[in-house]
């Protein structure tokens, strides 16, 4: 069974990244897709003793909201809906300690909330699921709505390609899809020729992504992301695939800034693969 998981903190965001985890799990035979709520116990009394009948009062309301957010997905996709609310302090904990229990194979989630407690706890915990390395990230924007992926773009620095890219789980992201492939490499001490370390590297990546017919692409320019806001608008870019090696591409993406360079692909979800 192919198993999605989406953390559900009940704001727009997170319902918007399950609409588009239904949508894409009707792709796929027999998908799985869990709707997943972290709560807080509570405490009470001078020995901090737990309320057990009020946490599973708690507990019943979260998946009765749950529900209420699988009644609306159950339209879109014929995939199996399970609702899942737990208690923890810890979310990106008992994410983590979920996900390896049930063999999830990818978590799709929003980056920010529908207020701005939302969006310092969604924007914050995505960029821990990713930088935990537990399993692949869809990380789907506020206002991204799920079209056909036919332009993927795959972002790399062309070094040591046949140790730190994970072809496995890039392999199963683009057998979903079958998008055109765009593979992008932005280094500004490019000249008029790759050197023969590049042509080497591009090499071994196209035996490994061969069966998937991938372009190539070497931009020269000084600002990474002004680059890649241009080729995501030039090519009409639908999804971007990247093997993160720090928070430093993520972060740049999706800041809290309304500025014309990330107007171009703030719509377009970006899948995180770690190595």
């Amino acid at each position: 069974m192919n198993t999605f998981i989406v953390p559900i903190d009940f704001s727009e965001t997170s319902k918007n990244a399950a609409r588009f985890a239904a949508h894409l799990s009707s792709l796929v035979y027999n998908a799985h897709l869990v709707l997943y709520n972290v709560f807080d116990g509570i405490q009470a009394g001078s020995d901090s003793s737990r309320l057990s009948s009020d946490d599973e009062a708690r507990k019943a309301i979260m998946e009765l909201a749950l529900r209420s957010v699988q009644s609306e997905l159950t339209p879109i996709t014929d995939a199996k809906i399970t609702c899942i609310a737990e208690e923890s302090n810890d979310f990106v904990d008992a994410l983590e300690s979920y996900v390896r229990r049930q063999g999830v194979q990818m978590v799709i989630m929003g980056i920010t909330g529908a207020t701005r407690l939302g969006q310092i706890f969604m924007g914050s915990n995505t960029l821990k699921v990713v930088n935990r390395r537990f399993s692949p990230v869809v990380i789907v924007p506020p206002d991204a709505s799920y079209k056909a992926m036919r332009n993927v773009m795959f972002i790399t620095d062309f070094k040591d390609v046949d140790t730190t890219i994970p072809i496995a789980p890039i392999r199963e992201i683009l057998n979903l899809f079958k998008p055109n492939l765009h593979i992008v490499n932005v280094d500004h001490e490019h000249y008029v020729e790759l050197t023969e370390e590049y042509k080497g590297e591009r090499a071994k990546l196209h035996e490994m992504m061969k069966e998937f017919n991938p372009e190539y692409y070497f931009i020269r320019m000084y600002d990474f992301m002004e680059a890649i806001n241009q080729f995501v608008a030039d090519k009409s870019i639908d999804m971007i695939l990247t093997v993160p090696k720090n928070h430093f591409f993520l972060s740049n993406v999706f800041k809290t800034t309304h500025t014309s360079k990330l107007a171009y692909h703030s719509h377009v979800p970006i899948a995180a693969v770690h190595s």
